[in-house]
């Protein structure tokens, strides 16, 4: 006679309101002060990572400390004045990724287990810090959620460089996600068309041209495979497609080129001045890769651009703001965050 003797498996573990989840908002970051000194920190910090800056030899290290961070932080100071809180003494880029951190809590709620963060990728509060204390609250798993819609090595690649270095100095490491760029998503397209179908329908005038422009980067980085440029392309045709025919033209150019290198074309400032030079009377500005308002959106397109435009023979200008912490571009964070925690909740 043969005994069979059941044997007693281990139970499968499975997240239970006693396992806390983590998620951290990321985005890319603002001087603590909207004076010279605090734009040096920052400036120094931001200009010091090789993804960044590829070429971090002695040259470009003379060029830092010898030209860039002796005249610049002082005339980029002026420029976060004009677009500084002044209220909570801070950017609008910190203001605003605390609202969208403040508005996903609420959203996932239901989910008790989990706890939402935020933090910057150069400045404060810094990433070090937030992924320390959501390891404090109990976070054994986190996902972190870059906030660029495009992938670029010097955007998210360097949010994740810096999760993996701070759990480089720890012995018990939580476990890492990290959300995947969402630039062609149906979400993230539809929200930009309702915001800029519903930006139009405010203005009093009619736009002539929509320009959907991104952040640039030297061409250089793209021919060694960065595919940015590819995603950025991806997004503008998929936002046209949702327009319709009857949409004003839309078309693509790059802003905030920097140094001496030849940067992604066409480029924002010099396309909006030809523009007005060809007698174009009205246009709106759109910002894709943006995800929160910052220097690069409310104070060199909507004002410097603006003054280009204008100033060279254009007469309506106007910016659609980002999606911020709007309805639709909540939705958009709340959609991806709750598609890539499947399995943790």
């Amino acid at each position: 006679m043969t005994v069979v003797i059941p044997i007693e498996r281990p139970a499968v573990s499975v997240a239970t309101p006693m396992d806390r989840v983590g998620v951290l908002l990321v985005n890319l970051g603002t001087p603590d002060t909207a004076d010279a000194r605090g734009v040096r920190v920052y400036l120094r910090e931001f200009l010091s990572d090789r993804r960044v800056i590829e070429d971090q030899g002695l040259i470009w290290k003379l060029v830092l400390n010898g030209i860039i961070l002796t005249t610049r932080p002082q005339r980029k100071a002026k420029d976060y004045l004009k677009i500084w809180n002044t209220e909570l003494n801070e950017s609008p880029l910190k203001t605003i990724t605390r609202a969208q951190s403040d508005k996903l809590a609420l959203a996932i709620a239901d989910h008790s287990h989990v706890t939402v963060d935020w933090a910057m990728r150069y400045g404060n509060p810094s990433m070090k810090s937030r992924i320390e204390a959501l390891k404090a609250q109990g976070c054994d798993r986190i996902l972190i959620v870059p906030l660029y819609p495009q992938y670029s090595a010097a955007t998210s690649a360097t949010v994740c460089d810096e999760a993996f270095k701070v759990l480089g100095s720890m012995r018990a490491q939580p476990t890492l996600r990290v959300t995947p760029p969402y630039f062609d998503e149906p979400d993230y397209i539809n929200a930009l068309a309702v915001s800029i179908e519903t930006h139009i329908a405010s203005l009093s005038f009619v736009p002539e041209l929509i320009v959907a422009s991104f952040h640039g980067m030297p061409q250089k980085y793209i021919d060694k495979g960065d595919p940015y440029q590819t995603q950025c392309i991806a997004t503008t045709e998929a936002l046209r497609r949702r327009l319709g025919p009857h949409s004003p033209r839309l078309m693509l150019t790059f802003q905030s080129r920097f140094g001496f290198d030849q940067w992604l074309k066409p480029y924002t400032d010099k396309t909006i001045e030809r523009l007005a030079k060809d007698g174009l009377k009205r246009i709106v500005v759109v910002m894709p890769g943006f995800s929160a308002d910052c220097l690069e959106t409310l104070e060199e397109i909507s004002q410097e651009n603006c003054e280009i435009f204008e100033g060279n023979g254009g007469e309506h200008f106007s910016a659609v703001p980002c999606l911020n912490d709007s309805d639709p571009g909540m939705d958009v964070i709340r959609e991806l965050v709750l598609r890539e925690l499947q399995g943790w909740i």
